[in-house]
Order: C-alpha cells, then sequence, then structure tokens
C-alpha cells in the first residue's frame, strides 16, 4: 500500500509534465524503469532526457518523449529551455513545483537543469545541492534499482516497497522484426541467447574485465549439451568478433536494441555477462543465468524473479570465475521444466 512519507514540503496535487534525466548505461536505464513507471502511476507525463542515442529505441515500448541530449553544454541548455517552454504552455504551475527528476548523480548533470531553469530533485553527491530545489541524502547500500527508486519515492513523498519484476515492454513493431529475423536464420521453437560482450569495467577498486573468460567453451558445447540453437545478436562493430570467438553460435546481424529487446523476449534461455541485455533480458522476465566475476551482485546483478546469479566467491583482486561445467549445469537447471 502507498501511503505518504511526510507532508513537509509535499509538491501539492500531483501530475503534470515532468522532466526525468536518465542514466548513461543501458543496465541502469533499465534498472531506472520501476521509478519511471511510478512516477508515471502519480499522474506525471514524462518527459525524458538521455545522453545515449539508443535511448528512444531501448523505452520504443513507452510513450514516453525522449530526447537525446547534443554534446556542448550550451546546446544542453538549449534543449532542456525548450523542454522547459513546451511543459510550461501544458501546465501554468510548472515552474512553481519542482518539475524535474535527476537519476544521475554527477555534478554537470544538475549544471545543467539549473542553467535550464528547472527545479531539480536529485541525490546531494559532488556539491551539487545548491544546484537543486531538493537534494536527497544518498543511500550507502541496497541494489542499485532501490537507489533509483528511493529517490521516485521521496519526489512522490510515499513510502512504497519496489516490484519484484521490472516489465520491459516491447514495441509491436519489433516484435514482427523478430518474427522475420528467426525465419531468415532457420530457427523455429525454442531458442537459447547468449550476451558475451561487456563495455566498461566492473566498479571495483582494479577496475577488473566484466567479461566472462569461458564464454567461447561455453557457446562451443551449448547447442549439443543443451539441445537448443543457440543465438548472438552482435552491437554496432561486433559483428565480426562474434563469428570469430563464437562461431558455433548463430549471429543474427542487427544492432537496434529495441528489435534486441523483442529477440531476448523470445528466448527460452538467456546467458550474459555483466551487461545491458543481461538487464533487459531480466527486465523481460525470461530465465536469465547472470554469469559474474568481479562484479557486486548485491548492487548490479539484475533484477528480476527469474534471474540466477552464477558466481564464485571473490579472492581480494583475483578475480574468480565460473568455469563453462558449472554455467552449463545451471542453464540444464534452467531449461527444466516447472514442476
Amino acid at each position: 500500500m502507498t501511503k505518504p512519507a511526510s507532508t513537509t514540503g509535499a509538491p501539492g496535487a500531483p501530475g503534470g509534465p515532468l522532466v526525468v534525466r536518465i542514466r548513461n548505461w543501458v543496465g541502469d536505464v533499465i534498472l531506472g524503469l520501476p521509478a519511471l513507471n511510478l512516477l508515471q502511476a502519480h499522474g506525471y507525463r514524462l518527459h525524458i532526457v538521455a545522453r545515449g542515442k539508443w535511448a528512444p529505441a531501448l523505452l520504443a515500448g513507452y510513450d514516453w518523449p525522449v530526447s537525446v541530449q547534443p554534446a556542448g553544454l550550451q546546446d544542453k541548455v538549449r534543449q532542456l529551455r525548450e523542454i522547459r517552454r513546451s511543459c510550461k504552455q501544458a501546465d501554468p504551475r510548472f515552474d512553481r513545483r519542482e518539475n524535474a527528476l535527476l537519476l544521475p548523480v554527477s555534478l554537470s548533470s544538475a549544471l545543467e537543469m539549473r542553467l535550464a531553469g528547472l527545479r531539480a530533485v536529485g541525490y546531494a553527491k559532488e556539491g551539487r545541492s545548491p544546484l537543486m530545489a531538493r537534494a536527497v541524502p544518498v543511500a550507502t547500500s541496497g541494489h542499485e534499482l532501490t537507489r533509483y527508486w528511493a529517490l521516485a519515492c521521496r519526489f512522490l513523498h510515499v513510502e512504497q516497497e519496489p516490484p519484484r519484476d521490472i516489465g520491459l515492454r516491447v514495441g509491436a513493431a519489433q516484435a514482427a522484426a523478430v518474427d522475420a529475423l528467426l525465419a531468415d536464420h532457420g530457427v523455429q521453437g525454442r531458442f537459447m541467447m547468449v550476451c558475451p560482450f561487456a563495455a566498461g569495467l566492473a566498479a571495483t577498486t582494479n577496475k577488473a574485465d566484466k567479461k566472462w573468460p569461458a564464454f567461447g567453451a561455453f557457446v562451443a558445447r551449448a547447442e549439443a549439451e543443451l539441445g537448443l540453437p543457440v543465438l548472438v545478436y552482435p552491437g554496432p562493430g561486433e559483428h565480426a568478433l562474434a563469428r570469430s570467438l563464437y562461431p558455433a553460435a548463430r549471429c543474427v546481424d542487427g544492432g537496434d536494441l529495441a528489435v534486441y529487446a523483442a529477440l531476448l523476449q523470445r528466448a527460452a534461455l538467456v546467458v550474459a555477462n555483466d551487461t545491458g541485455p543481461a538487464h533487459m533480458s531480466a527486465a523481460l522476465g525470461r530465465p536469465t543465468l547472470s554469469v559474474l566475476g568481479p562484479t557486486y551482485a548485491d548492487r548490479w546483478a539484475p533484477w528480476g524473479s527469474g534471474v540466477t546469479v552464477v558466481q564464485r566467491p571473490q579472492q581480494g583482486d583475483t578475480t574468480a570465475w565460473p568455469d563453462a561445467d558449472e554455467v552449463l549445469a545451471a542453464a540444464q537447471r534452467a531449461l527444466q521444466p516447472t514442476p
């Protein structure tokens, strides 16, 4: 049940336009979706501002307008001022209330909002509190999804538990495109997706690699031992590498995140590194094996009731990875019919 957390500083009647700056990585955007849905459920009409050019495709299943930020500060501020102008036309109260939410914790994101005349709410970090209408103390523990969720709750002045599952939406056009892709690759019935690529490094002191080193060995054995076709959907610039490293997988040409989501939604099982598509798969409710090495699972593991984390205890600065046998065994268990 939703209940008011406090009446002090409450924004009054909810609803109206709300500018939301989302995070810069696919996984973080997925983990922020429950917070966005909560805001919408309370009557706010969201206008999403994103840095990644992929964001409109990822959010294609929603009716939120998504503006991709330009590169320079002046252009970013100019874009935000235009968004503010359109929001004021829709809501005369817009400038008299808290009218923006910052999911990033960077100083620059708060500065852009302030220079555009927006009254933002966000976490107090990097000395940016004076730039915002309200600064919320940063949670020092917990999963990243709960941090975004808690910020939305503080904005709304409510207390509510986050959902068990995210429920990422896929557009109808992308679902139809997947039908054609699967037919082109001769895939009928059940199949398994692997997501072997991972951008960036783990958020550990030694900045370790997040890519599972035994992925090639796993893919080479998976189809024969699990009895399912194995598909990989490389991102831009990854196609040649996918064919070289994972020749046993069927390489589905593409790179569109919305189509990727629709493809993941059809999979009987998804096996993934610490990467954005792992979060997409979990958010779609698919059985997902999250193969982790140095990643802090209690903060960054995919969120969802269908997620199984496969991870060995870590040993200082030495990364301990599961081997192919362990993940194959976990995949066999995950593919067993539910009694």
